[in-house]
């Protein structure tokens, strides 16, 4: 096995031994709440590398159809962590402060990983992309005379994540309307997911993959050892994410308050960065080896998970903490959240109906993000005045998102409609009909 390969294993094991002591010791407590937040925040990585790497791992010896629903579960489950331990707490607490308070920070955390997917994720890597190219010659990198206009073609067989992600939108900017997450958002958008995964099954669509790195090196053991480390990859990391995330999120809270910020905006746009990163990362290298197109492949896939699985599955969590079912509650401030979550995803996906996205259109993507972020913030820390809430301004920004990418859209409508007709059409196959 080649020593970078060996290094990078060492360096994610490295990242989590720190809190695996701590944690074996019982003395996570007894240390301050900045240490705490660094040393679980770090596992967390490490953890979400050595996850990572053992499912790609993986791919090379279980069915495809097992392949393919595992690392669905897996794209999210640093995200989902989090998450799911705000949803649990509103559940068990439900009707008391603390629920309503956990209901808040599990939607924070799900709209900030997501807007940051989108803001910095795929802003990120397309200007890296773009500007790496000189140096790659990366063959998706087309120059373009004009100011910010070189552009980053995509892979025309995403047209199906592109698709049902399309739909898992729509859908999303009518959730707040019902003042929670529900038994039937989670069957619209776990439906939608399922039905993505049965129409790659049964059709001829690949998701676009290319395994080197870790990953590759690893499938180069003989199978009985092959195995043997993707088990002991997934226990590992498992151990590692599900006993960090908790002190993590709870510190970070804690953080937050000390020095007048809400809990809400640190569990919204800290928490996520941490499980953002490994995707961010691998990608990263990616493109730096001249493979931005798959790098880019996998983030919009990883969109699709979040923005379904991620999201429809908490009713779910929330009820059987609850002992009964019960719909995940949100207030008004909340619903403004997933609005502008949804509404971002709508203006992204405009950009990406024709196959390409330009810098100028990245940089427009990453203003847009930031903006809203800072903006926020400052009127938090009283430190700005505008004659807007931070409802109000959330609302604003929705509006700019759906308003740019409605344009898009009706310029760009006859993209759109090859678009749906050539996904049509893969799901025409797909069905026994077909």
């Amino acid at each position: 096995m080649k020593r970078q390969v060996i290094g990078a294993i060492a360096g994610a094991v490295g990242l989590t031994i720190p809190w695996l002591v701590l944690w074996i010791a019982g003395l996570e407590h007894s240390i301050p709440t900045g240490a705490v937040v660094a040393v679980s925040g770090l596992a967390v990585l490490g953890g979400s590398f050595l996850l990572a790497w053992g499912a790609e791992t993986a791919e090379k010896d279980v069915p495809r159809a097992f392949a393919i629903a595992v690392l669905a579960v897996l794209a999210v489950a640093p995200e989902y962590a989090v998450d799911a331990l705000y949803a649990w707490n509103a559940g068990a607490f439900a009707g008391t402060p603390q629920g309503t308070e956990s209901a808040h920070l599990a939607v924070a955390n799900m709209t900030g990983a997501n807007r940051i997917l989108i803001g910095i994720g795929w802003s990120g890597i397309t200007l890296f992309t773009i500007y790496r190219a000189h140096k790659t010659g990366d063959p998706a990198v087309e120059r373009r005379s004009g100011v910010l206009t070189d552009t980053l073609s995509l892979d025309r067989d995403i047209n199906l994540e592109i698709t049902f992600l399309f739909l898992a939108t729509l859908w999303a900017l009518i959730v707040p309307i019902n003042g929670g997450i529900d038994a039937l958002d989670m069957a619209v958008l776990v439906g939608l997911y399922i039905a993505y995964i049965v129409v790659i099954l049964r059709g001829d669509v690949d998701i676009p993959e290319e395994h080197g790195g870790v990953p590759g090196a690893l499938q180069q053991n003989p199978k009985r050892y092959r195995i043997a480390i993707v088990l002991s990859l997934f226990a590992y990391s498992g151990l590692i994410i599900f006993t960090a995330v908790e002190p993590f999120a709870h510190g970070l809270e804690q953080i937050g308050e000390s020095v007048g910020i809400p809990s809400f905006f640190m569990i919204q746009w800290i928490a996520p960065l941490a499980s953002e990163s490994p995707e961010l990362i691998v990608v990263a290298y990616l493109v730096n080896k001249a493979r931005s197109t798959a790098g880019f492949s996998a983030l919009i896939s990883s969109k699709l998970n979040q923005w379904t699985l991620l999201i429809g599955t908490l009713v779910l969590v929330y009820s059987i903490a609850f002992g009964q079912y019960g719909k995940l509650p949100f207030d008004h401030k909340q619903a403004g959240e997933i609005w502008l979550t949804a509404a971002q995803s709508f203006f992204a996906l405009s950009l990406l109906i024709n196959f390409e996205i330009s810098a100028r259109e990245a940089i427009t993507l990453l203003v847009l993000f930031v903006s809203q972020v800072v903006l926020e913030f400052l009127m938090i820390q009283e430190l700005v005045w505008l004659p807007l809430s931070s409802y109000e301004l959330l609302l604003v920004f929705s509006g700019i998102y759906v308003v740019l990418g409605s344009i898009l859209l009706v310029a760009r409508r006859h993209a759109l409609k090859r678009l749906f007709q050539r996904s049509a059409k893969t799901i025409r196959k797909a069905t026994p009909l077909g």
